[in-house]
């Protein structure tokens, strides 16, 4: 397997991407967060102390995913075209899974826009819920979908309806 961020002398390079014709690009991206029943119930309703949980780690993420460049130090900065975070949550279980969506004409993809888009909506639901319950859990990102350019779809498997 050869990794595509590396030279002939094993030296860290952006790829070059200046050859290749723009595409549409998308890319969905999910990341998971275990919440207590009682506090997803509280954010569900918006009674969390610190106001709309949901909102402002939905403002988070789309934030996030127009600073990915700035975080990634190989990634390109890309004219981002569509981002939007999505919240499902089980107040039974207290599962939340966040969905981001990126969408660009680009020369790459934008899957590490969408992964990290859901892992900062993530943290900010932490940041968001700490003080009522530092046992919020974060895990499970990675990519859903993604479609565009040479490598063409990808899906994940046992991801019904993408």
């Amino acid at each position: 397997m050869q990794f595509n961020h590396f030279d002939a002398q094993g030296q860290a390079i952006m790829v070059d991407v200046s050859s290749k014709q723009p595409t549409l690009r998308t890319a969905v991206a999910e990341a998971l967060v275990q919440l207590s029943p009682e506090l997803a119930q509280r954010i569900a309703a918006g009674g969390s102390a610190k106001g709309d949980v949901l909102g402002v780690a939905r403002l988070a993420g789309i934030a996030a995913v127009k600073k990915t460049p700035d975080l990634i130090p190989l990634s390109h900065p890309l004219a981002i075209h569509h981002a939007a975070i999505e919240f499902m949550l089980d107040t039974a279980s207290g599962r939340m899974q966040i969905q981001c969506t990126v969408r660009a004409f680009e020369r790459t993809g934008v899957e590490m826009e969408a992964m990290t888009g859901a892992s900062v909506a993530a943290l900010t639901v932490y940041d968001m819920v700490k003080g009522a319950d530092k046992s919020v859990a974060i895990g499970g990102v990675w990519l859903l979908f993604k479609e565009g350019g040479k490598s063409g779809t990808y899906r994940r498997e046992g991801v019904a309806g993408r």
